[in-house]
């Protein structure tokens, strides 16, 4: 880890002699305004690994982002060389659609213990459901943020994370038809447990995710990225720029649908990334991920 390599890479200009709450509260910001949430690797012919050096050298060095296992398990390596006391967790991501959870877990967070307290730090889910600061682990109290209000539901050793949701003022609904602007006023987002895990527990899910004819990552090319008031994200051809809180408790949300000749400079101008191979989009699940 070369992490003045890294602080360039997500502009962070901050201390970081003193591994505390704010400091890794900074760090977290700078690196979701940086590192985009996408797994365009499985759109245009590349593998995702979980070495932690090809890691390192996709989102660092060639600027490139990632999904949670790789987003999750390099701030991991980042908060260990701070001195933070850091444990890999596995999560199971909601599904809206089926109104249940995987049986297998499908997602990787992160729990740091500090002063006493342990704090979930998430900085892989990416879309509207990604947190904006550390998560201190409490049952039933509502810890409002930026993008929302979250709050952790604890019962019998299980933790269920859910975020409470604005009303959306979509500006040019008619440009996507299959933009659902959902009435539920909140949505369950992942269940966890404390049971400390391994990355190489995650090698599975990894592989599946990235081809199982059912997994919404084969089923949507997904880029998302964190802006200083809301999140912009590309899904297929359709941007979505959200702004939130934007007035009485409403998120503003544009949306445009790209032609096939926009996509490499939109990727390039909103999200800062230049792919090596080509890139083929793709969105044919219906899931919404707003």
């Amino acid at each position: 880890m070369d992490i003045k390599e890294y602080f360039a890479r997500i502009s962070y200009r901050g201390s970081h002699s003193k591994p505390d709450l704010g400091t890794m509260s900074d760090i977290f910001q700078h690196h979701i305004q940086a590192v985009p949430f996408e797994n365009l690797s499985i759109h245009c012919g590349e593998r995702i690994e979980l070495d932690l050096e090809a890691t390192y050298n996709k989102i660092v060095r060639k600027k490139r982002g990632g999904w949670c296992m790789e987003n999750n398990h390099l701030l991991s390596w980042v908060l260990k060389t701070l001195g933070y006391d850091v444990t890999l967790l596995g999560a199971k991501v909601y599904v809206p659609e089926h109104d249940a959870y995987p049986e297998e877990m499908d997602h990787l967070l992160l729990k740091v213990v500090l002063d006493g307290k342990s704090y979930i730090v998430d900085g892989g889910f990416g879309m509207a459901y990604q947190m904006w600061q550390p998560m201190e682990l409490i049952s039933g109290t509502d810890q409002p943020q930026t993008p929302g209000v979250f709050r952790f539901l604890e019962e019998s050793g299980t933790w269920y994370l859910e975020k409470v949701k604005r009303k959306q003022w979509v500006l040019n609904q008619g440009a996507s038809a299959s933009h659902n602007v959902e009435d539920e006023a909140c949505r369950r987002v992942y269940l966890f447990t404390l049971q400390p895990r391994d990355i190489e527990e995650f090698r599975g899910c990894n592989a599946h995710l990235q081809t199982a004819p059912d997994s919404l990552f084969v089923a949507k090319s997904i880029c998302s990225l964190q802006t200083a008031n809301g999140i912009r994200a590309l899904v297929g051809w359709k941007l979505t720029e959200m702004k939130y809180n934007y007035r009485d408790n409403m998120d503003l949300v544009e949306i445009r649908m790209l032609a096939d000749e926009e996509m490499e400079k939109t990727l390039k101008e909103k999200f800062n990334i230049t792919l090596d191979k080509k890139f083929v989009p793709v969105n044919t699940s219906r899931l919404s991920l707003f």
